[in-house]
């Protein structure tokens, strides 16, 4: 074979090695890669829908405001809007509807429906307003037999006034309960046409202020609030200042104790995980000033809202913003945080790899050199015995077959040391065999030239 030739095959194996050691690893790589991609939560989408009562809890106007924050983020938020938060509860429990978050204001009946649908947070107290005529009265009792609009049949303005007036026993005849929405129900209460209305509203609404105004229409006062919420903890007791609505006419003209529900933001389960973060920093972008009720930097808060609070949720009002959505730009802190999460356990895997690769090609070089020791020992072996000349000869005609085997082995040459390791121990046997043939020679020593 001439020295082409077997510089060709000497590549050949090497190729061989290389390839036997690396497809393995590369396979074991793909295979993590694989099983982390399945479990990380894919990119968030870049649309949200959030279903919102148009006359409840000032839900249009802080809507509008999300839409905004939400799209210097790069998010759409579609608006959803509903007959009230019983229809958005329905709508976020309906996989089909396409919604994913929700106002909805605190003590909604979920039920079995509220199965998967978590709250992010309440967002701001939302007063119960009740605006009647007539002579002054102190509680929701002495409204039996009166003609009271609760809401459309859909609300959670309906469905917390009827919790009132069912407590009080006066939710039945003569009482008239009227479906009327906010607007006609005001103009209605205004001409005289209905006795009371229920309305759910924040305290800075221009309509609960004009309505406060109104000659011949009162606000009621609830003297037994505490009572109320301690049946009803999604409600909280606060007054409202005397005159706080105008100073100079003194509106109202007395303090004047109201229950609140909140407003708050719920969502399906199914919301990535980094929308959820992003809306609860909007939140807290959107309702952390103070308002008439509410102190500065008291919303939002993980208050009670008839829903379990979200593990996002949780953590966010342990510890505050992500660490990476404080310093980078919302798609730029998905995407660290994304391959962070995949790379982690690869890294894991590929570092202990990459060390054991160079020792896995190191031994399988070896391996073809190792394996001609076996004669090097049991030639060692039968010179114990005493061999005849015949028999040394034999040996030294062996050594000299595995030598000339060995050196034809393809070996990089940054571990060719190991063919000459192996020639020295190969010399090292042949002096053995060299000096016992002297012995059987009568002491003639036979040079290792001539033996070869």
């Amino acid at each position: 074979m001439n020295t082409d030739s077997l510089k060709e095959q000497f590549r050949r194996t090497l190729r061989r090695d290389l390839w036997i050691v690396v497809v393995p690893v590369a396979l074991v790589i793909g295979a993590a890669f694989a099983v982390t991609f399945y479990f990380v939560k894919p990119a968030p989408p870049k649309k949200v829908v959030l279903a919102m009562a148009t006359d409840e809890g000032g839900f249009r106007y802080f809507a509008r405001k999300y839409q905004g924050a939400l799209a210097r983020h790069g998010i759409t938020l579609e608006l959803h809007p509903t007959k009230g938060s019983v229809t958005s509860v329905q709508l976020l429990a309906d996989d089909s509807s396409g919604v994913d978050v929700a106002f909805v204001q605190s003590g909604t009946a979920g039920g079995e429906q509220a199965e998967g649908i978590f709250s992010l947070g309440s967002l701001s107290y939302i007063p119960l307003w009740v605006f009647y005529r007539g002579e002054p009265i102190e509680d929701v009792r002495e409204l039996g037999g009166k003609r009271i609009a609760v809401g459309p049949e859909e609300s959670g303005t309906r469905e917390l006034a009827l919790k009132l007036l069912t407590l009080n026993g006066v939710e039945k005849a003569p009482t008239e309960l009227q479906p009327f929405a906010r607007d006609e129900a005001v103009e209605q209460l205004k001409q005289g046409q209905l006795d009371a209305v229920f309305l759910v509203s924040p305290a800075e609404s221009p309509m609960i202020q004009k309505l406060a105004a109104v000659p011949g229409i009162r606000l009621l006062s609830f003297v037994r609030a505490d009572a109320y919420t301690r049946r009803f903890p999604f409600l909280s007791k606060h007054v409202l200042p005397r005159g706080v609505f105008n100073l100079a006419t003194d509106i109202p003209e007395r303090d004047v104790v109201l229950l609140a529900p909140t407003a708050n933001l719920v969502a399906k389960d199914t919301l990535h995980p980094a929308l959820a973060y992003l809306l609860m920093r909007t939140a807290s972008e959107l309702h952390g000033s103070a308002g008439m009720l509410d102190r500065s930097g008291e919303f939002p808060a993980p208050l009670e809202a008839g829903f379990p609070l979200s593990s996002e949720a949780r953590r966010y009002y342990e510890a505050g913003v992500p660490f990476l959505q404080r310093y980078l730009p919302f798609w730029a802190a998905n995407l660290v945080d994304r391959l962070w999460v995949m790379l982690v356990p690869i890294i894991a895997i590929l570092v202990p790899l990459v060390r054991a690769v160079p020792a896995f090609f190191l031994w399988r070089v070896r391996s073809r050199i190792f394996r001609w020791y076996a004669s090097l020992k049991e030639i060692e072996i039968q010179l114990e015995e005493n061999p005849g000349r015949e028999m040394l000869e034999d040996m030294l005609k062996r050594l000299e077959e595995a030598e000339l085997a060995v050196n034809h082995i393809p070996m990089p040459l940054s571990y060719s040391e190991n063919l000459y390791f192996f020639r020295e121990h190969v010399d090292v046997v042949r002096r053995r065999i060299l000096r016992k043939l002297a012995d059987a020679s009568g002491g003639k020593v036979i040079p290792m030239t001539e033996a070869r």
